[in-house]
C-alpha cells in the first residue's frame, strides 16, 4: 500500500506482479538469478539502489519504482509495461509490442488474471 501511494500505482497490480513473480516468497530466487518478492535481477536492483533484494519493503519499493517507470515509458500501456518487466525494455522495443516469447505472453496474461482477482 505504501509503494502504491508513493508511486501512484494500483495496489492490486503490485500484488498481481508479486504473485506472478515470487508467489509472495520474499526469499525467492529464480533460475536466472532474480531475487525477492518482485524478482529483481541483481543489475536492476543495483541500478534502482536496492541494497537488499530479500528485504520485502526495499524490494517492493524498487520493483514498483521500476514498474512506474515502465508504465510511463510505454504511455500507460499495461501489457507493454508488464512485457518489459518480464523480458526487458529492449525486447518490447525490438518487436514493437509484446515479444513473441511464450514465457512473456503467459506472464502478461497471468498478471492480468491476478489483477482481476485482487481488485
Amino acid at each position: 500500500q505504501k509503494a502504491a501511494e508513493k508511486y501512484k500505482i494500483d495496489s492490486a497490480l503490485i500484488k498481481a506482479v508479486i504473485k506472478a513473480e515470487s508467489n509472495f516468497n520474499h526469499q525467492a530466487v529464480s533460475p536466472k538469478g532474480a531475487r525477492g518478492l518482485m524478482q529483481l535481477m541483481p543489475a536492476t536492483a543495483s541500478y534502482l539502489q536496492v541494497q537488499d533484494s530479500f528485504h520485502p519493503e526495499k524490494n517492493i519499493d524498487g520493483g514498483v519504482r521500476y514498474l512506474r517507470y515502465l508504465l510511463s515509458r510505454f504511455n500507460g500501456n499495461l501489457s507493454l509495461a508488464l512485457a518489459a518487466y518480464n523480458a526487458g525494455e529492449k525486447a518490447v522495443m525490438k518487436y514493437k509490442g509484446v515479444p513473441p516469447y511464450r514465457e512473456t505472453k503467459d506472464y502478461v496474461q497471468r498478471v492480468q488474471g491476478y489483477l482481476t482477482v485482487f481488485r
